[in-house]
């Protein structure tokens, strides 16, 4: 798993418009919330993009991108999108390269069943391109603000 202070993996993936995001568009320019989630317009996850949204704009006062993340394809994020009306790029992982680099794709349990998963986990990378919080297991509700909180250190 990554923890802070270590170089963030370098990422090129397709936003919800097809369009390549990498990494290095944002370096020494932005700030990047990068924010793995398992599934589009699931309960918790539309939570989280829903808060991440409402908050955007503080995320933007702080020079900093907000990015998720998950395997799904891009035609299901921009209908994700469009759903709830969400103001943050989606990136479609649909081979699970940037889960495996982030070391987000882990064999989770719930009801006494194994399989493997994206655990929720977000980091915070700096415009240098280091990872400045790195967090596994995140809960949805509250994790946004929480998130924007550390970002407010970085100014």
């Amino acid at each position: 798993m990554l923890t802070a202070n270590q170089p963030a993996p370098e990422f090129s993936a397709p936003n919800q418009d097809e369009k390549i995001v990498s990494l290095s568009d944002f370096r020494g320019k932005q700030n990047v919330v990068l924010y793995f989630y398992p599934k589009d317009d699931t309960p918790g996850c539309t939570i989280e993009a829903n808060e991440f949204t409402q908050l955007a704009e503080e995320f933007a006062k702080y020079n900093t991108v907000v990015i998720g993340v998950s395997k799904d394809p891009c035609d299901m994020h921009r209908a994700f999108i469009a759903k709830y009306g969400l103001k943050v790029n989606l990136l479609a992982d649909t081979d699970g390269t940037l889960c495996e680099r982030y070391g987000v794709w882990q064999e989770k349990e719930k009801g006494g069943v194994k399989k493997w998963g994206i655990v929720r986990s977000t980091f915070i990378i700096d415009k240098n391109g280091t990872i400045v919080d790195a967090e596994y297991g995140v809960k949805p509700e509250g994790h946004a603000q929480a998130v924007l909180e550390k970002v407010k250190q970085l100014a």
